[in-house]
Order: structure tokens, then sequence, then C-alpha cells
């Protein structure tokens, strides 16, 4: 029952359960008590009776004498009794006789007129139903009466008994008073009962009240009102209980305060982090990325075409657009759970590289999860492997000059060659390599230079005809001795540009051809052009370098600008082929002008580079 779940209701209970007890007791030592101290009257009728028969013994023949008068009055009035004389024209004579006259009733009051007349035939009649008194202002309103003959020796009627005596006196019996004291106990238990009910109430404005408040301030700090403090206006220990709430609300909100600083904190810097962050939990469920964690993950499943997408949620620290951890994060998961340590390790999507750091999440019980922090590691990873080819691509391209310097010099000091001219030759021969390394060492320092960003650069006006016709000039023996067609188309408007380095663009140009008439074969062609244009509103000149040689593989067209690229695919080239560094070295002199450089290449048709260079000024400027 609801009663029995609130304070009030077992504080009520338990005073209706004391105040029981209490008359219990009371009742179990006052009724033994009261029954033994009126067990005296429990014979009320014989005795009353008894005196009933001695009075009218004593009134026998003496009904007006003075002696039997006082007699009575002294019996009656020791008894506290009445007695009336009733004779039989129904005249009564009431005793005690005094002269103050007590409240009196009639022998009608008592006995009816049939129980009148059977008295007196001869009969005793005692009324033992406590007859109800019908005078309200009598101090005792029920009474135990008797009624026996009176016989008199000289009577004139033809019946010996002229005269009966009823003799009544108030009732003092065990059941009366038992009655009494139940009567008693029933008013004192109501009056318990209300009165309980009153203290329960004032104990529940006393005491649950403030309980009350504290209950009602729990529920609003619960929903997140920390500032709610309960009022406490008493020192008792309910005052300590709502001081105590009110100190750990403050601390609680303090705490939370804290805690959210420390959250938004932790959000910024994973907003701000450039890295991806994951966080799954034990089955592998995405609970949490950072901005760039969501993007890669919608990255990877437009590439793998994952599903189980979830809603997409508003904040930067948001639910991820699907639940279960990607593919390529499988197996670290799978092998952090199982080992409950840190893993570190480098995962291929496509041609991008990941290194990911999975770190366990610990909980009691263990392993809740896990974190993965990721980094795109590409360009690195891109960057080592060129430091590694390119160091193995140096080491050839200087030891094969150097195996034949060595070998070709051993032969001189051996004097191996006979004749004169054969020793011209193996000189030539080191010559030739002396060059070729004198060639890779210059382009080395060059590139490292043009990386550096330490290059000088001497900007002045350049007639890009006149530079296009000296390199027509240059190339066009060469071209001829390998049957190769060179044609130069120029443009006959004025093609200068106000500020470039001439000699940093012949170096550009040469590279190209050099590259071309390599890997273009006799019979074919080799066609220049360069003519003024406009590129997203800004002048320059376009210079257009088309053979029509082997071609280059569409998967090599973005990487032939990186140095030795191609290094790895030209170990047969002949002794006057290029370092591999050409294509490099031109991109980042295009770069130095603000410029730029496209190829596009079919195999087997040939290469087209174009070349354009703006004409600003203030690009130059803002460069050096």
């Amino acid at each position: 029952m609801f009663i029995f779940k609130s304070i009030v209701g077992k504080l009520w209970m338990t005073i209706i359960g004391l105040v029981a007890v209490v008359m219990i007791l009371l009742g179990s030592f006052l009724i033994p008590y009261v029954e033994k101290y009126f067990s005296e009257f429990k014979d009320q009728t014989i005795s009353i009776t008894t005196l009933a028969e001695r009075i009218s013994y004593l009134s026998t023949n003496r009904t007006s004498d003075d002696a039997f008068n006082l007699l009575t009055n002294e019996l009656t009035s020791f008894n506290h009794a009445h007695l009336i004389l009733v004779s039989r024209d129904m005249m009564e004579t009431i005793y005690p006789q005094v002269e103050e006259k007590p409240i009196l009733y009639r022998a009608v009051d008592f006995f009816s007129h049939e129980e009148i007349q059977k008295v007196f035939n001869g009969q005793v009649i005692d009324n033992s139903k406590y007859i109800q008194s019908p005078n309200p202002v009598s101090p005792h309103n029920q009474f135990v009466a008797v009624a026996v003959p009176v016989k008199s020796i000289s009577s004139s009627y033809p019946d010996p008994i002229d005269h009966i005596a009823i003799l009544y006196q108030p009732q003092q019996s065990y059941s009366v008073i038992s009655s009494y004291v139940i009567r008693l106990f029933v008013y004192v238990a109501i009056g318990g009962l209300l009165l309980t009910t009153f203290f329960a109430f004032f104990l529940f404005y006393k005491i649950t009240q403030p309980l009350q408040r504290l209950k009602k301030a729990a529920g609003l700090i619960s929903m997140g009102e920390l500032s709610i403090r309960v009022p406490n206006d008493s020192s008792d220990e309910i005052g300590d209980l709502a001081a105590t709430f009110n100190r750990m609300a403050g601390e609680l909100e303090e705490t939370i305060n804290a805690h959210s600083q420390e959250k938004e904190h932790l959000a910024s810097v994973l907003r701000s982090m450039t890295d991806v962050v994951i966080t799954f939990d034990a089955d592998g469920s995405i609970i949490l990325t950072n901005p760039q964690g969501n993007k890669l993950l919608r990255e990877w499943n437009s590439i793998s075409n994952w599903s189980n997408q979830l809603h997409d949620g508003t904040s930067s620290l948001r639910q991820p657009d699907f639940k279960q951890i990607p593919d390529p994060l499988q197996p670290l998961f799978t092998q952090v759970l199982t080992s409950a340590k840190e893993i570190q390790s480098n995962v291929h999507v496509r041609s991008d590289v990941w290194s990911v750091v999975m770190t366990p999440l610990y909980a009691r019980d263990g392993v809740r999860g896990a974190v993965a922090v990721l980094r795109n590691v590409t360009e690195e990873f891109r960057l080592d492997k060129l430091r590694k080819d390119f160091v193995a691509n140096v080491s050839h391209e200087l030891r094969t000059p150097l195996s034949m310097l060595q070998g070709y010099s051993e032969a001189l000091l051996d004097d191996i060659a006979g004749t004169a001219e054969e020793r011209k030759e193996l000189v030539q021969v080191i010559y030739d390599e002396s060059l070729r390394m004198s060639r890779l060492v210059r382009d080395l320092l060059d590139l490292a230079k043009m990386e550096a960003g330490h290059l000088q650069m001497y900007y002045r006006e350049t007639d890009l005809n006149s530079l296009l016709k000296r390199i027509n000039r240059k190339f066009s023996v060469l071209s001829k001795d390998q049957g190769i067609t060179l044609v130069c188309e120029v443009d006959q408007t004025d093609l200068t540009l106000d500020y470039a380095d001439e000699d940093r663009l012949e170096q550009v140009l040469t590279n190209l051809f050099d590259n071309a008439l390599r890997h273009t074969h006799s019979g074919s062609s080799i066609y220049m052009k360069a003519e003024k244009t406009k590129v997203d509103d800004t002048e320059g000149v376009l210079v257009i370098i088309a053979d029509e040689g082997d071609g280059i593989p569409a998967e090599d067209l973005p990487y032939i600008f990186e140095r030795f690229y191609k290094a790895d695919k030209a170990r047969t080239r002949h002794s006057s082929g290029g370092t591999g560094l050409g294509l490099a070295i031109v991109k980042n002199i295009i770069d130095a002008h603000n410029g730029t450089v496209d190829v596009t290449s079919t195999i087997g048709v040939g290469t087209t580079f174009k070349i354009f260079l703006p004409n600003l000024q203030r690009e130059i400027e803002d460069f050096e």
C-alpha cells in the first residue's frame, strides 16, 4: 500500500501501534482490577431480595409504628436503597422518610400491574432487566428492584396480604462498570487516533517537507539544474543533511563544469587536429570521430562501398557515417583487443599510405574498446621512397662512369693499348665519362638549390623567338645525324618576356629536346612551336614541344617530374643518356617563373610538353 511507502504513513502507523499497545496493556491491568473491586456486587439481586424479605417481616402489623419507621429508614439508608409499601388500593408509602425528599420513583416504574398483582398473590418478583430511569437528571438511571408480599395477621381483607414491599437499589454491577470502561477505552482510542493523525501531519511539515525539498532539488540536479540549492532554516539533523546536500551540489557543479571544460578542450583539440581520430567500442562499432575522421570514413565508404550508414549529425564531434570498423583497420583492431597493447602499423588504401596508431581503452573488467589515430603519410612514404631511389640511382649513375674510369685508367697504366690511336680512344672514353659525371653532379647541385629555394635567377627581358631559333640550330645537326626531322614554328609577332632568366629557359628547352631526341626513332619528327596566349586572364607565351617517340605510360605521367623517376627504366641507356634529373629541373625552373608545364603522351604515338610562361612583372617580383 502507498501509505507504507511514505515516512508520514510509517510514523503514523508507528504511533498508532504504540497507542494501541499502551491501551491494551492498560486494559489488561485495569479490567481485572475492576472485576475484583466489584465482585461483591455480583449477587446484588440476592442481597436486595434478602433485605426486602427482612423489611417485609418487620412491617407485619407494624406499619404505623415509629420504631418500624426508624428501623426501615436506617436499613434503606445504609444499603443505598429505597422502599415503597404499596397497599391493595395502590396507596404508596416511601422510605426512607427524610425532610428533604430525594427524587423518588413509583411502583409502576419498576413493575407492571400484572406483576404487582402476582406479588399480592404471594409471589416474589425481582426485576433483573435493569429498569431505565424515566428521570434524566437522576444520578443513576439503572436499578435492581424486588417486590415481596407483606402479610398482615389482623387485616380486614379476606386475603392475608394487604401490602407489598418494593425495594429498589441503583445498579452497581460488574457489567455496567465493564461497559463504562470499554466506552472509555473507545473514546480514548478515538482521541489517540485523532491526536496521532494531527502529530503525523505535524511531523510531515517539520520532517518530511525538508525531505521533499531535498527530493525535488535532487530531481532538478539530475536534469541538469546544477545551481539548485535547498533552503536550510533549521539546525537539527535535517538541517545538517540540507547543508551537506548543498555542499555536495556545489562540488558536483564544480566537478561537472570542470569536466565540461575538459570535454570542450578535448573536443577543440580533436577538431583542430589534422590527424584522424576514431574511437571504437569492444564490438567494433564506431563511437566517435573528429571532423577529419568523419571525412576519411566518407572517402573510404565511397571507395569500398561500405554500408551500415548512420544519421548524419550536426556536431563537429558526431556519430560517423557508418557504424562498423572499416575493413583496412579490422586486423589491427582484432590484434589490439587480443593483446591489449598499443599497435602501430601502415595501412595502404589505394594509392594512399596511412600510419595507424591504435591504443586499447581499458576498463575494470578488461579492454572496452580502442582509439585509432591515423595520419596520411603518403607524401612521407613517397619522399622516403624517392630518397631510397635517389641513393640507388645516384649510386648507379656514378658507379658506371667510375668503373669505366677505373678500368680504362688501369688499361693505360698497364700499357694494354699498344698504339697511340688506342691510347687516344681510351682517353676519349675517360673524358666522356668524366663529362657525364660532371653533368650529373651539376644537375644534382642545381636541383638541390632549386628545391631549397637558393637557386640564383637572373631576370631580364628575354626574346623567346631568338631563344627558340638558337635551340633549333643547336640540335639541328644532331637530329640530322639520327635521321629525325626538326620542325620549328615561331610566331612572327613579338614573343618577348619582360622578366625571365634566358639561361634557365634555355636549360629547360635543352632538357626537353634532349629527351625527345633520345626517345624518337629515325624517320620521325620533333615539333616545336611558340605563340602568345592568355590563361585565366593572364597573358603570356605558350611553348609546345612534341615528338613522335615511344611515349610515356599513363600510370607514369604523374611522376615523371620527380627525381630519377625513370632511372629504373633506363639502365640500358647509352653513355650519352640523361641523368634522370632533367624533367625535375624543368619543373623547378618553370615554377620559378610562375609558369606551368603539362604533358600528354600516348604509347607508340609520342609525347607533347606544353609550357606556359606568364608575362607579369609583379608575379616574378613576388616570387623573388
